[in-house]
């Protein structure tokens, strides 16, 4: 048990998140009001889900040197859970922009390169399906999940910087880092990013035995 001390912690963390999330005093910015409290679930799963995509890809490119097939099961699962964090990141900053922006979707580059790297996500999930070969889906799809972490950085890291955009930190707009003086949304915010990413690793972990357990029935069987 003592070796599953991080799980505990994942778990009072997110609890504390969730809860604290709607208790502690949050500034009052125009538009927003309390509505900033968003910022403890929609942002906290976005850098959730960029740290489990850049273990996938980390995975990937370990899977094309090593041709284990252990590490393009990490790279893969890495990145479901990675695309389920970045959902319902995309959920929740849809309901955020409702009552902020009075529509759940508008044409703004960062909600359109979120847009594109969920799709491109989706579109690594279909192609693992296409190969009935397994070396050569996992090859393909090492490769391919290389090219969409490229789309993540570019859609919602670079792009977004360089042109006009409402969301906050990008084109001009000044991030949330800037309006919270007193700090006080500091003390959830970063727990918070903790205790989801481990959440993902928590998840990961179990597919990855589920993953083992299924190949070794496969083995028996023959």
């Amino acid at each position: 048990m003592a070796k599953n001390w991080w799980k505990a912690i994942a778990v009072i963390l997110v609890l504390f998140a969730l809860i604290g999330g709607l208790l502690i005093d949050v500034p009052r910015l125009p538009i927003l009001n309390e509505t900033i409290r968003n910022l403890f679930y929609h942002v906290t799963m976005w850098f959730a889900m960029m740290i489990l995509m850049t273990a996938s890809v980390v995975y990937s490119i370990k899977y094309l040197r090593s041709g284990k097939e252990l590490d393009d099961a990490k790279a893969k699962i890495a990145a479901e859970i990675g695309l389920f964090l970045g959902v319902l990141g995309i959920v929740t900053g849809s309901i955020w922009a409702k009552f902020t922006w009075g529509a759940y979707w508008i044409n703004d580059p960062k909600l359109n390169g979120a847009a594109v790297t969920i799709l491109a996500y989706f579109a690594y999930m279909i192609l693992r399906n296409s190969f009935d070969d397994e070396e050569k889906r996992a090859k393909i799809s090492a490769v391919y999940n290389i090219f969409a972490y490229v789309l993540l950085i570019v859609f919602l890291m670079i792009l977004p910087r360089m042109t006009d955009s409402l969301h906050p930190g990008n084109g001009g707009n000044p991030a949330f880092s800037q309006y919270d003086l007193d700090n006080t949304m500091r003390i959830i915010f970063y727990p918070a990013i903790i205790g989801w990413t481990l959440i993902g690793v928590w998840l990961g972990e179990l597919k990855l035995r589920l993953h083992k357990l299924r190949i070794k029935k496969l083995e028996d069987e023959l």
